[in-house]
């Protein structure tokens, strides 16, 4: 479409978000690509590679999407969209043999790890899950010892993780996953395209939950997956086309859009998620804190080696206050904001809080204090002082 693959690799990734999934340049031809609302297309014969049939194996209005996002995650061909994340995790879940195991971090997102456990539940995998920044650990559950013990057939990895933001060593966990015969599956949801490449650190599969930082705005609920193996794809794409796990063209249309501000947003929200980092450590009513942009995080150094920044979701523990307990204090601070919205999901241009341990899927071994922040656009100076009220009424 509109960059070929020698321009995707020469320009930056701030330019790929708003060149890449144009229409041709045609005399009278709209600049941006128009939605597309068909459930059919003509054709006679047998389908040929190509053909789109039908709207369930194809949409003009998914594909600027999917270059952009193949493009930006450093792979040669399309990426797939998804009706939703878990449409997506689905999708990638069913490239693992019956039977197979997969090795997953223990703290990773809930639904991911629920789908899991259910098909582990059932019979159809085997689970392992494991501390994902422990190496050796990770090394371990993926060709244990033992004469009866089975080698992965999938690692599932999430850097920095949900919510606990733990620092996987991405190339070294995927050469110790080939080595054992697995494949490589990366949740890039929390740090995007622009932060980091799984691909390029080894990854075979890349996923994101495209309604948080891609889209940008909480308005579509869409997933999408990236690789750059093409017996992968032709797998993965056969998966949506029969279970159906399609985007709407409208929010297709929706996340594109979207996505032409990814830089700008990105550089927004990482800046100012380091200004408030470095300010909450201080404040005596945060227990422990989580982000990987302060030298002081244990995933710094490798957050720092594998990472074109840090992202911008910050986790704090709030110590107990005023005869609460810490969790009681976690939701007091979050009840008490004014301009931080008090909502499930992260990655948009408003900036959410929320106390993880409030939903009934969330790892056992998550903080019951636990709050995640995801830092929007807003005055950094605003959001601090609303932080900064709402902590200081309650460690009075």
């Amino acid at each position: 479409m509109s960059l070929s693959e020698h321009q995707a690799v020469s320009l930056a990734a701030e330019t790929v978000v708003v060149a890449a999934g144009r229409p041709p340049r045609e005399r009278d031809q709209p600049v941006n690509p128009p939605i597309v609302l068909s459930s059919t297309y003509f054709g006679t014969g047998p389908l040929a590679d190509g053909d789109r049939g039908y709207g369930r194996y194809s949409n003009p209005t998914w594909d600027p999407f999917e270059e952009a996002l193949g493009q930006l995650e450093g792979s040669e061909m399309p990426g797939l969209l998804y009706a939703s994340g878990l449409a997506a995790v689905s999708s990638a879940l069913s490239l693992i043999p019956a039977g197979g195991v997969l090795v997953m971090p223990a703290h990773s997102y809930s639904g991911s790890l629920v789908m899991a456990a259910e098909l582990a539940q059932k019979g159809f995998i085997e689970l392992r899950t494991v501390d994902i920044a422990d190496t050796d650990a990770v090394r371990e559950a993926l060709s244990p010892s033992g004469p009866a013990a089975r080698s992965a057939a999938m690692l599932w990895l999430e850097s920095p993780t949900n919510p606990m933001l733990g620092i996987a060593d991405v190339p070294a966990l995927a050469d110790a996953a080939h080595a054992a015969g697995a494949i490589v599956v990366t949740d890039n949801t929390f740090s995007t395209p622009l932060v980091q490449q799984p691909l390029l650190l080894g990854s075979d599969v890349v996923l994101h939950s495209v309604t948080k930082y891609l889209a940008g705005h909480s308005d579509v609920v869409l997933g999408a997956l990236v690789t750059s193996n093409p017996d992968i794809r032709s797998a993965l794409l056969h998966h949506r086309i029969i279970h159906g796990g399609i985007a709407g063209p409208f929010e297709a249309w929706l996340a594109l859009r979207g996505l032409r501000t990814l830089a700008l947003r990105i550089e927004r929200s990482q800046a100012s998620a380091l200004v408030l980092a470095d300010r909450l450590g201080s404040h005596p009513l945060v227990e422990s804190l989580r982000f990987p942009g302060l030298p002081t995080d244990p995933g710094h150094e490798r957050a720092k080696a594998q990472m074109k920044g840090f992202g911008s979701i910050i986790c704090i523990q709030v110590a107990p206050a005023g005869g609460l307990s810490g969790a009681e204090t976690a939701d007091a601070l979050v009840q008490a904001l004014e301009l931080w919205l008090p909502a499930t999901s992260l990655g948009g241009v408003e900036s959410l809080i929320e106390r993880r341990r409030r939903h009934t899927a969330e790892p056992a071994s998550v903080p019951e204090n636990l709050v995640r922040l995801s830092v929007g656009i807003e005055n950094v100076e605003d959001l601090w002082a609303d932080l900064k009220q709402a902590l200081d009424a309650l460690g009075g």
